[in-house]
């Protein structure tokens, strides 16, 4: 399991390298940093989501391959599986409902609004004419 942990530890750094090169090409603004850390994130989600699959069959062919007192082990490992893909997919398909819901569109940019001021004779945008 250590052996697992330390190979997604390490995928996740591999992954992580060209996001903090490109971030440095990237204008150093808070919309260049959201965007690092949404595609950081995006691809965090897709290696969980491997991890748990592997865990799964993995828990598959253990519970195949043994012994009777080695059946169980392979039994919750599969059980916990099956529960981390449920968890990440459940909570994938609850923010995705929540956008929908407030229309707030996926992988867009976000771009700030622009604030009224007064400028000349004091009515907002007229610009003293």
């Amino acid at each position: 399991m250590r052996k697992v942990i330390g190979l997604s530890a390490l995928g996740s750094l591999a992954y992580a390298f060209p996001l903090v090169a490109f971030a440095q090409v990237q204008s150093q603004s808070v919309l260049g940093v959201l965007d690092f850390f949404q595609r950081l994130f995006n691809g965090m989600i897709g290696l969980f989501i491997t991890i748990a699959i592997v865990a799964f069959f993995w828990g598959l062919i253990k519970y195949i391959w043994s012994v009777d007192e080695k059946k169980a082990e392979g039994l919750q490992t599969m059980l916990y599986g099956v529960l981390a893909i449920f968890v990440m997919v459940s909570i994938w398909g609850i923010i995705r409902l929540i956008q929908n819901t407030f229309g707030v569109a996926g992988g867009g940019a976000i771009t700030p609004g622009t604030v009224p001021t007064t400028i000349g004779n004091g009515i907002p945008g007229a610009g003293g004419r």
